[in-house]
């Protein structure tokens, strides 16, 4: 059985949600005074644009991974605005962030305390948030480039840099991409991109490594062959992963500059980079079955799931001393009651704040928290 876990140095509360021509809402003000927290109404009420809102104060965009654009009402003026209020010791801080029509089109608005801020990785020194959907349900069988993406999100959670690295990879790599396809006549050109590729590359791996070493830890510590939601063997699968594997960064990244340089033929031919951390895969097992997650069923791979991003929350909260807000979406429809009451005291023993969504309320008959109902715009507590 797994031990008491570690109590997080900080745990945040969104005490309140204001929402300006969002996604459904024309004009929403609610507030919140519980730790676990179920928003219940029919499919199409809403219920999953109030989570959407909130994962939009993490780096990145979102748990939809929207355009900022796509988030206006359709009947508004084209921007949008989310504030919240977030409570920690008694005191109460104010984040907005929006989307306001400029200059040059629709322009990303960010503040804290009122004031503007550079970005929303400025967000993560006050609140970390992790989040599941039903949209991820699919994705331990499904394409290797669906679970990178999951990936990123599981180290932005815990390194707020990580998305701004990756972008930045991205970018060399679609350099390198145009000079190869123009013949690559211009060698000075290709050897300073591959060096940048390289450095950047490494330093995308390293993270996901640091990232899933400490996963894979903590979930064997906590190890429970008799819970719920089994344990999972998680590991990178990457040629840089690889040679960060068997030698320090600086060399891994010379390794890495010498097979772009000697594979440019190749990738010429391809239209695209055929070694990188662009290519890498999470690989998934059902640690009691010892057998790889795509084999299981997709109950056992539900249940999988839960659990990693479970682990991932208590490691989001060991490594940033914040206690992470979780977001659920539709995550009790198809639980039994034992996953489900395992489920809440999980999130519970983490420490922090937990907003979930159903359309059923006697899924959340056993939460022990708070319960709002959300129809015709408005949002309105119940329980």
């Amino acid at each position: 059985m797994s031990g008491p876990p570690e109590v997080p140095r900080r745990r945040p509360r969104v005490r309140r949600l204001i929402l300006r021509d969002f996604r459904s809402y024309a004009t929403l003000d609610v507030r919140f005074d519980g730790d676990l927290v179920a928003f219940v109404g029919e499919n199409g009420a809403g219920k999953t644009n109030l989570l959407e809102a909130l994962s939009l104060f993490s780096p990145g965009r979102g748990m939809r991974r929207a355009e900022h654009g796509d988030c206006a009402r359709i009947a508004g003026a084209g921007g949008f605005s989310v504030a919240v209020e977030v409570e920690e010791e008694g005191q109460f801080r104010p984040m907005g962030l929006g989307v306001e029509p400029g200059e040059n089109g629709l322009e990303r608005v960010n503040r804290i305390d009122r004031a503007p801020v550079a970005s929303a990785r400025a967000f993560s020194d006050h609140m970390r948030l992790i989040w599941l959907t039903p949209a991820m349900d699919p994705l331990l069988s499904g394409p290797a480039s669906e679970r990178r993406k999951f990936l990123d999100r599981l180290v932005l959670a815990i390194d707020p840099g990580h998305g701004a690295r990756v972008g930045q990879f991205e970018r060399a790599l679609r350099g390198r991409n145009k000079l190869l396809e123009e013949g690559g006549r211009n060698g000075a050109w290709l050897d300073a991109i591959e060096r940048e590729a390289a450095e950047l590359g490494v330093a995308v791996a390293a993270a996901r490594a640091e990232c899933v070493g400490r996963l894979g830890a903590g979930i064997l510590a906590e190890r429970d062959d008799d819970s719920p939601f089994p344990w999972a063997g998680v590991a990178l699968a990457g040629d840089v992963e690889a040679m960060l594997g068997d030698g320090p960064a600086l060399e891994a990244e010379e390794r890495y500059r010498t097979a772009l340089r000697e594979g440019r033929g190749r990738d010429a031919a391809a239209g695209r980079a055929l070694v990188g951390p662009h290519l890498t895969d999470l690989n998934v097992t059902h640690g009691p079955k010892a057998a790889p997650a795509a084999r299981a069923s997709t109950g056992e791979q539900k249940a999988l799931l839960v659990g990693i991003v479970l682990a991932h929350a208590k490691l989001v909260a060991d490594m940033s001393g914040i206690a992470p807000v979780a977001l659920m979406d539709e995550i009790a429809a198809h639980f039994d009651p034992r996953r489900r009451e395992a489920l809440f005291a999980a999130l519970a023993r983490i420490g922090g704040q937990a907003f979930l969504t159903g359309a059923d309320p006697a899924a959340f008959a056993k939460l022990g928290g708070a319960r709002y109902e959300v129809a015709g715009g408005a949002v309105s507590r119940t329980v």
